[in-house]
C-alpha cells in the first residue's frame, strides 16, 4: 500500500468506479482517464480533494491534475483498476469528436516514453556542451558512449513506439516491437540502399515528393525511405496490424492461433508498410513542414508570435500533443525544429509571473506555493504553475500568454532552432547549440529568456494586484457592513470584545499555560444547543463539539482568519482551517445536501484564504424552508480531539462576528 492509497481510492470512485474505467496514462503532471460516461465523474469532488490541482476534460480524456508526484498516486491507483500501464480493457470507446480521438491516440502512445526521451536527450546536449567546450573530442570513446547511450532511442524510436502503440490499438506489444524493428531493419533504409548503387528510376519527379526507387516487391516499386527515427510510418503500420490480428483471430483455428495469427498479421502488415503507408506518411510529413515552413516564410516573426502566445492555452486543453509529430519530424528530418520552437518562450514567461507574484503578494499562501513553482517552471514543468496559481488569479495567465508572445516573436524572428530532441526548461539549453561549433543560436537562446522574463516579471509587477478580501479585523477596529460587502450592521467584532461580551477571554493565561481560542459565528441568529439539534451524527458530538445558529439571514461569513479546505459542490457545508489550526465545519441546515445546490450560492472555493468576516455563502431561506428542511445551522470543531476544552457562549442570540465557541488548548 503506497502513500497515496487514500487519495488514489477517493479518485477512481470519483471518476465513477473501476467499472467506468476503459484506461489510464500518465503525463509529467496529470492523470489521463479514458472513461466509459465522463457524467459518471464528480468533477467537483475530485477538484475539492486535497492532492488533486484541478479536472480537465479533453482531447478525449478525463484529465486529474495532480503535479510532479503522479507517477507515486498513478502506481497506487493502477492496482484499484485492474489494467495494465497505458493500456485498456478490451472494449474501446468510440465517441468524441475526431480531434480528441487524435489527440489520445498521439498523447497516448508518446506518453510512456517521454521521461526516457527526455533524459536521452539531456544526454545528448550534455555531450554535445562538453565537446564545444573542449573537454573531450567527438572522436573519443567516451563521447561515442555517451553518445550512445542518448541516441539510440532517437535512431530506433520506431521500436519504441511500434511497443507503445500497439498497447494503445490493443496489438500484442511484441507484435508491435517486431513491426518497428523490422521498419528499422538496416538492409531496407534508403541511406543502404543508396549506397548499393544508382536508382532505378525516380517517381514523382519534378515535385516535393520525388523519391528514388532502388527496389521493388515483386514488380511493384519501393519508395526508399529511412525508417529510423521516424514516428507516423510505424503509428499507421502498427494500427493497421491491429485489424488484421483481429480479423486472424476470428478464423484461425485455436490449435494453430498462437503462432499463425502473428505470422499472418507480419506477412500482410509489413509489405502493406513499406509499400503504401510508410511512403504516405513520409509524404504527409513532408506536406506539413513545407506548410509551417511557409507560414515561416511569410513572416517568421508573426509565426512565433502565435506559437508563443497560444502554447499555455493548447497545454490546459491537452491539445500540445498534436503537434509533437510536426516537431519530431522536423529533427529527425531537416536536422533541427525551428516551428515550435518559439513555444520554448512560454516556460519562461510562467515561472517570471509567478516569481514576481511572490515578491508582489502578501498572501502566505501563495507565497509558499510561487516558489516551488517557479523552480518546476525553470525545469521546464509549468502545469503546476498554471493550475495552481495563475488560472485561479486569472490576468497573471494573460501576462504571461503576453509575455510569451513577445519571447515568441523574438525567437520567430531571430530563426532560433533545436538541433536535438529532449530536454525541458534549462536543460534543453544544450540541445540548442549548434552542431557546425557556432554560438549565434545559443546566444538568441539566453536572449530570448532573458527579454521574456524581464517582460513577463515586468508587466505583473505593474498590473497585478492582490485580492482584496471583503473585510478585515484589524486591531481593535470594528468594520462597517458596508466596508465588509455585508447586507448587516455590525457584521465584524474584535475577538477581544466579543469574548468579553460573552465571558471569554481571547488571550493566553500564563498562569495555567492556556491558550483560548474565540471563534466567532459565521451568521446572525438565534443559539441552538448542540445536543439539541435533530440529526445524531451533529448531536452526538461524534463530527466534533461546538454549536449551533438558526439563521436569521442567508448569509454565512468567516468565523476567523484562515483557508477554506473544503466547499462542497453543493454549496451547503463549508470546511476551513483558521491560522491558529482550528479546523471548522459549517453545514447550513439538515440534510440540505439534497437540494443539490439549489438555494445556494457559493462567493469563495476550496483553497482560498480568507479574512474574518469575508462573505463566504449566501442561501435562499425561503426556498430551503418551503423544501421542507431544517435551518439549524451546526459550527463545529472538527479536530476538537486535539483541544482540552471547546466551550460554546451562553447567549440566546449572536450577529456574525461575535463570539460563539470558546476552544482552550
Amino acid at each position: 500500500m503506497g502513500k497515496y492509497h487514500a487519495l488514489a481510492e477517493d479518485i477512481v470512485k470519483n471518476v465513477g468506479g473501476k467499472e467506468n474505467v476503459l484506461g489510464l496514462v500518465h503525463c509529467i503532471t496529470r492523470l489521463r482517464f479514458t472513461l466509459k460516461d465522463e457524467s459518471l465523474a464528480n468533477d467537483e469532488d475530485l477538484k475539492n480533494m486535497d492532492g488533486v490541482v484541478t479536472v480537465m476534460k479533453s482531447g478525449g480524456q478525463y484529465q486529474v491534475v495532480i503535479g510532479n508526484h503522479v507517477p507515486e498516486v498513478f502506481e497506487d491507483v493502477m492496482p484499484l483498476l485492474s489494467l495494465s500501464e497505458g493500456n485498456a480493457p478490451e472494449e474501446e470507446k468510440k465517441s468524441g469528436k475526431l480531434l480528441d480521438r487524435a489527440i489520445d491516440v498521439v498523447s497516448g502512445i508518446f506518453q510512456p516514453i517521454l521521461g526516457i526521451m527526455a533524459a536521452c536527450g539531456m544526454l545528448k546536449g550534455l555531450n554535445t556542451l562538453l565537446v564545444t567546450l573542449g573537454l573531450y573530442s567527438d572522436t573519443c570513446g567516451g563521447y561515442m558512449i555517451i553518445n550512445a547511450a542518448g541516441d539510440a532511442l532517437f535512431t530506433f524510436l520506431p521500436l519504441f513506439l511500434g511497443y507503445t502503440a500497439a498497447k494503445k490499438f490493443k496489438l500484442k506489444p511484441m507484435l508491435g516491437l517486431a513491426i518497428g524493428a523490422a521498419m528499422c531493419y538496416p538492409a531496407i533504409q534508403q541511406s543502404a540502399l543508396s549506397a548499393a548503387g544508382e536508382p532505378l528510376y525516380n517517381i514523382l519527379s519534378g515535385t516535393m515528393f520525388s523519391s528514388p526507387v532502388y527496389i521493388d516487391f515483386f514488380g511493384i516499386p519501393i519508395i526508399s525511405v529511412d525508417y529510423t527515427g521516424t514516428v507516423i510510418p510505424v503509428i499507421l503500420a502498427v494500427w493497421f496490424a491491429s485489424k488484421c490480428e483481429k480479423l486472424f483471430n476470428k478464423f484461425i483455428p485455436d490449435l494453430v492461433k498462437f503462432f499463425f495469427v502473428p505470422m499472418l498479421t507480419l506477412l500482410i502488415t509489413l509489405p502493406v508498410a513499406i509499400l503504401f503507408l510508410g511512403p504516405i506518411a513520409t509524404f504527409g510529413s513532408t506536406l506539413i513542414s513545407e506548410f509551417t515552413l511557409a507560414i515561416r516564410s511569410f513572416s517568421p516573426l508573426l509565426a512565433g508570435a502565435v506559437v508563443g502566445a497560444t502554447w499555455q492555452i493548447l497545454v490546459i486543453f491537452g491539445m500540445h500533443w498534436g503537434f509533437i509529430p510536426v516537431y519530431i519530424n522536423n529533427v529527425m528530418t531537416l536536422g533541427y525544429d525551428n516551428v515550435m520552437m518559439p513555444f520554448f518562450a512560454c516556460t519562461f514567461a510562467t515561472s517570471a509571473v509567478v516569481l514576481a507574484i511572490f515578491f508582489k503578494t502578501k498572501d502566505k499562501q501563495l507565497k509558499e506555493m510561487a516558489i516551488p513553482n517557479f523552480i518546476s517552471g525553470i525545469f521546464g514543468v509549468t502545469e503546476p504553475a498554471i493550475y495552481g496559481i495563475l488560472l485561479p488569479l486569472k490576468k497573471p495567465f494573460i501576462l504571461s500568454c503576453i509575455a510569451g508572445g513577445i519571447g515568441g516573436a523574438f525567437y520567430g524572428h531571430f530563426n532560433f532552432r533545436k538541433f536535438i530532441l529532449g530536454g525541458m526548461g534549462i536543460f534543453e539549453l544544450p540541445n540548442m547549440m549548434n552542431p557546425d561549433g557556432t554560438m549565434g543560436n545559443i546566444i538568441v537562446a539566453f536572449a530570448g529568456i532573458g527579454i521574456t522574463m524581464v517582460i513577463a516579471f515586468a508587466l505583473t509587477m505593474i498590473f497585478y494586484k492582490d485580492k482584496e478580501p471583503a473585510a478585515v479585523a484589524d486591531g481593535a477596529a470594528n468594520v462597517s457592513a458596508a466596508e465588509a460587502g455585508a447586507s448587516t450592521a455590525n457584521v465584524l467584532e474584535t475577538n477581544a470584545s466579543a469574548a468579553e461580551e460573552s465571558g471569554v477571554s481571547a488571550k493566553t493565561n500564563h498562569a495555567t499555560d492556556k491558550k483560548e481560542m474565540v471563534i466567532a459565528s459565521p451568521l446572525k441568529g438565534t443559539v441552538v444547543n448542540l445536543s439539541d439539534v435533530q440529526d445524531e451524527a451533529f448531536s452526538s458530538g461524534a463530527l466534533g463539539k461546538g454549536a449551533a445558529v438558526m439563521p436569521a439571514e442567508g448569509v454565512i461569513y468567516a468565523p476567523a482568519d484562515g483557508t477554506i479546505s473544503a466547499f462542497f459542490p453543493t454549496g451547503h457545508a463549508i470546511g476551513m482551517t483558521t491560522t491558529d489550526g482550528v479546523e471548522l465545519l459549517i453545514h447550513v441546515g439538515m440534510d440540505t445536501v439534497q437540494l443539490e445546490g439549489k438555494g445556494f450560492t457559493p462567493l469563495a472555493k476550496a483553497g482560498d484564504v480568507v479574512k474574518k468576516g469575508q462573505k463566504l455563502l449566501e442561501f435562499d431561506m425561503d426556498l430551503i424552508t418551503k423544501a421542507g428542511f431544517s435551518m439549524v445551522t451546526p459550527v463545529l470543531v472538527a479536530n476538537t480531539v486535539e483541544y482540552a476544552a471547546v466551550i460554546p457562549v451562553n447567549k440566546e442570540n449572536v450577529s456574525a462576528g461575535d463570539a460563539l465557541i470558546c476552544v482552550q488548548r
